[in-house]
């Protein structure tokens, strides 16, 4: 832990930073469960709570919050509607225990094996097809009010584009403020749910049940957002002037992740981990003390316990997340074609082509492979696939 006292480091500044360090993390915490449907104060409540876990288990060394990665929305709506939202939850635990189990084998053949294991050609397809798999999502939901849409949509492209430093770091947050202050002024929002809400109120937990379909559904999600976290701890290392894949090491940090997204699946929760938003404002703010980042979690825990907080975010239009939608996904699949491009992949390689083409494939072909009451399809198959082609088939002598 940090050498300051608590009570050194307990001042307004630090309290007011924390605060402001939540609502760079808001997009991903509040815009997860409500696109897929739960409580948006259970994933506060488990985001706070998953967070101060993490602190505890890197000794309070790596300033970071942990949020819902939006790699895990697709496979989540779909596993949802296959095997309902406590089997899902059953894979969300198991997402975890991935994590625990390369962090166990980080520390024990170092992070090099992870590297081998998840190359570009697997994880850049594998980022892609989540991008791409949820576009008729989003297109259904804008649908319900295109203007609407339209004014969220390009509020968010204007803040991405010339937003200046923190306000850049928030265009989620930003856009779905506009759209929603839009849809009032427009007569378009029903406040019924804020009305109706308690101010101090317990969030809507759901206790998971056991489903080995989604488990081995969901497993192979964790990929993308395992090696987002290292390339994180590298960047947020980097501003910090600190290796924190050597102290308090990698296979800490994984651990964290794992234990705070298990930890939600027990609870009814999306999966937290470690995400881009808020390492964006780390290195904008050049704010590293991790204190500030445990205030961010307990306020997230306090605003989950304030049932107008739900009330009020169960209140904004679909078409207003659509709009959103709209952009975010087109991002991630960028973001998998970027993965190769940085990685310089040699996509005139007949081996990386045929990985490549049969992960697209399978997963947006809508794949199954079934064995009695077992199933895999979809983001999961498609992952499956590519890491068994990728061990499979020979590489050539320049790659």
């Amino acid at each position: 832990m940090s050498g300051k006292t608590l009570q050194e480091q307990l001042t307004f500044k630090n309290t007011i930073l924390g605060v402001q360090f939540l609502f760079v993390a808001f997009g991903a915490t509040v815009l997860v469960p409500l696109l897929v449907g739960i409580d948006p104060a259970v994933a506060l409540f488990t985001a706070g709570i998953g967070t101060l876990l993490f602190h505890l288990i890197t000794k309070g060394q790596v300033p970071v919050f942990l949020g819902s990665s939006f790699a895990f929305i697709a496979p989540i709506v779909e596993a949802t509607k296959l095997y309902g939202w406590p089997g899902t939850l059953s894979g969300i635990i198991a997402v975890g225990l991935v994590y625990g189990i390369v962090s166990a084998l980080v520390k024990v053949r170092g992070i090099t094996f992870v590297e081998r294991l998840f190359p570009a050609v697997v994880v850049g397809p594998i980022i892609l097809l989540i991008g791409l798999s949820l576009a008729s999502t989003a297109v259904d939901m804008a649908k319900t009010d295109w203007t609407l849409a339209v004014i969220t949509l390009f509020t968010a492209i204007i803040v991405v584009i010339f937003g200046k430093k923190m306000i850049k770091l928030i265009p989620i947050f930003i856009a779905i403020a506009v759209g929603y202050i839009v849809a009032i002024i427009w007569g378009k929002v029903e406040f019924t749910a804020v009305q109706e809400a308690a101010w101090i109120s317990l969030p809507q937990f759901t206790a998971p049940k056991f489903s080995w379909q989604a488990i081995l559904y969901m497993i192979p999600v964790a990929i993308a957002p395992i090696i987002e976290h290292v390339g994180d701890m590298y960047a947020i290392g980097g501003v910090c002037d600190k290796n924190f894949i050597e102290k308090p090491g990698l296979h800490r940090t994984l651990l964290g992740d794992g234990i705070a997204t298990a930890l939600a699946g027990f609870f009814g929760g999306v999966p937290n981990t470690t995400y881009s938003e808020v390492t964006g404002a780390i290195t904008l703010t050049k704010v590293t003390n991790p204190f500030i980042l445990r205030v961010s979690a307990i306020t997230a825990i306090v605003f989950a316990l304030v049932g107008k907080v739900s009330g009020l975010l169960k209140t904004i239009p679909q078409a207003v997340l659509g709009g959103i939608m709209l952009l975010l996904f087109g991002m991630i699949a960028s973001i998998g074609i970027k993965t190769m491009v940085d990685s310089k992949l040699n996509m005139g390689e007949t081996r990386n082509q045929v990985i490549v083409s049969i992960v697209l494939t399978v997963g947006i072909g809508g794949a199954v492979i079934r064995y009695g009451t077992f199933s895999l399809a979809g983001i999961g198959l498609a992952a499956a696939v590519g890491i068994v082609l990728n061990l499979i088939l020979p590489k050539t002598k320049a790659e």
